[in-house]
C-alpha cells in the first residue's frame, strides 16, 4: 500500500486552519487519520489553599475539611494510588511528602501519567478510591 503525502499534508493544513486535533478521512479500503500532540501541562496540578474563611465546596462530599492545599487532577483519566495492582500504594493519610513526590497515577487513554505533589506536607486527606475515574481540577489530595 502506497501512502499519498499529499493528503497527509492537507490533512495536517486542515488541523492548522480550522484549529482542531485530529482529523479522519476514509475512502474504500484506506483510513488515514492525523492528529495533534497537544502538550499538556501534566507535571502541574493545581494548588488552591483553604482557610477558615474560605467557603466550603457543595460539590464534593468531603465533610468539615476548611484548611489545607487541594492537590487536584491535571487531566481526565483513571486514577490509581499504586504503580501497579497489589504494590505499595505511594501515600497513605499521615504520611509527609515532599514537593515533586508522586502522589497518584492517573491514567488517560493508555497512558499513565504520574500526578506529583504540588507542595511538601502531611496527607490529611485522599479523595479518591483506587480506580476511580477523575475528572479535570477535581481534588485529588488534601494536605496541611
Amino acid at each position: 500500500m502506497k501512502i499519498d503525502k499529499k493528503i497527509i499534508k492537507e490533512l495536517n493544513e486542515y488541523l492548522e486552519e480550522f484549529n482542531l486535533t485530529e482529523i479522519e478521512i476514509t475512502e474504500k479500503d484506506t483510513k488515514i487519520k492525523v492528529s495533534k500532540n497537544i502538550a499538556t501541562n501534566i507535571n502541574q496540578p493545581s494548588m488552591v489553599e483553604y482557610n477558615s474563611q474560605t467557603e466550603k465546596s457543595n460539590t464534593d462530599n468531603r465533610q468539615n475539611i476548611n484548611y489545607g492545599i487541594e492537590v487536584t487532577s491535571p487531566i481526565i483519566g483513571t486514577a490509581y494510588h499504586a504503580p501497579e495492582p497489589g504494590a505499595k500504594k505511594f501515600i497513605e493519610v499521615g504520611k509527609k511528602i515532599k514537593k515533586g513526590d508522586t502522589i497518584m497515577i492517573v491514567e488517560a487513554m493508555k497512558t499513565m501519567n504520574h500526578v506529583p505533589s504540588s507542595s511538601d506536607g502531611i496527607v490529611k486527606e485522599i479523595c479518591v478510591d483506587d480506580g476511580q475515574p477523575v475528572e479535570f481540577g477535581q481534588t485529588l489530595i488534601i494536605l496541611d
